[in-house]
């Protein structure tokens, strides 16, 4: 099968993180699971540089962050927790091109996106980036290289694979409203304009070189229509926090061909329903947008609702098998 007729996206991925600090088991897992959509996990329980700040920090070219007591700091030079954060990414990196011998098709990997990033790296002083535009730019600029090498490097190890990049932007919707807490927490950071976040999230998102990018949060009032215009090809959200304030900008996204990775499995251990209860909110919502059933295998990939490091093993292996028995429910009875 050729790269370009690989399909884009799988029935059912994860969204990132998971319990434990195994990366062998953890991966085994995600490509045990999702046979058409693995992912390559990630394990915060390992410590700074395994949660996602710090590994994305590793990513980073030509800036270097530490852990300080207030979080991460950017820094002058590569320290401890830059190293620990690139050997922990090369073990699980060792672990994916294991257990993906031989495979063809989509392959989700996760970074933090560039607004979110800001929000949580700090300048030397003390206070985020997010407070200096230059800083944001380049940091951004520092993104999409590092990313471009890390996806490079995927491939390599994977070279069947059509590498989807997700971008999570939990704390996007707090920059576009001024919601970001500066650091003495008295104050707010003033609101990021969106034509600055699009063309930014645009330019991050290029590192690709064209191929999928998904931009996942699970915070409310996912800003849909401004993530179709900086040119993503999925959003990834949680399902349960969508009011009918969202169905017009979803209909639409829906009708531009953006894919709707719709996290409708519960994050942390409880009971769990039957497959066909799992996805019924989506059926209902594509009632209530009047789309065509035969369209909801097309438009959604299922997930959890968010990553699942805080659940239980057991839990957490359950809660991905449901989303793939989802799916297929969805795709055997659209109606």
């Amino acid at each position: 099968m050729s790269e370009n007729s690989q399909p884009r996206f799988g029935p059912a991925t994860g969204v990132g993180s998971l319990p434990g600090d195994d990366a062998r088991e953890a991966v085994k897992t995600a490509t045990g699971t999702f046979e058409d959509f693995p992912f390559l996990p990630e394990l915060p329980a390992r410590g700074p540089g395994a949660d996602m700040i710090g590994r994305t920090a590793g990513m980073l070219v030509e800036l270097y962050a530490r852990v300080e007591p207030s979080g991460w700091r950017l820094g002058d030079r590569p320290g401890r927790d830059t190293k620990r954060a690139r050997a922990w990414l090369g073990e699980d990196l060792d672990a994916l091109e294991e257990f993906t011998q031989g495979y063809q098709g989509p392959l989700k990997v996760q970074a933090v996106g560039p607004w979110t990033l800001a929000a949580a790296l700090e300048l030397r002083g003390g206070e985020a980036v997010l407070s200096d535009a230059g800083a944001c730019r380049d940091l951004a600029a520092s993104l999409a290289e590092g990313l471009r090498l890390h996806l490079a490097e995927v491939r390599r190890r994977v070279p069947g694979a059509r590498v989807v990049l997700q971008l999570d932007e939990p704390s996007l919707t707090a920059v576009l409203r001024g919601q970001v807490r500066t650091a003495s927490g008295y104050r707010t950071h003033r609101a990021v304009d969106r034509q600055v976040v699009e063309a930014t999230l645009r330019e991050v998102a290029g590192a690709h070189g064209g191929d999928p990018v998904v931009v996942h949060s699970c915070a409310p009032d996912v800003p849909f229509a401004l993530l179709r215009r900086a040119g993503v090809t999925g959003v990834s959200f949680d399902f349960s926090l969508l009011t009918e304030r969202d169905d017009e900008v979803l209909g639409e996204a829906v009708e531009s061909g953006t894919r709707l990775f719709a996290g409708v499995v519960p994050g942390t251990d409880g009971p769990l329903s039957d497959p066909a209860g799992s996805v019924m909110g989506v059926r209902t919502l594509w009632r209530r947008l009047g789309l065509r059933p035969e369209l909801l295998a097309e438009a959604i990939t299922v997930t959890p609702s968010c990553g699942l490091a805080g659940a239980s093993p057991a839990y957490a292996r359950r809660a991905l098998a449901q989303c793939v028995r989802a799916a297929r429910s969805l795709a055997d009875n659209p109606e």
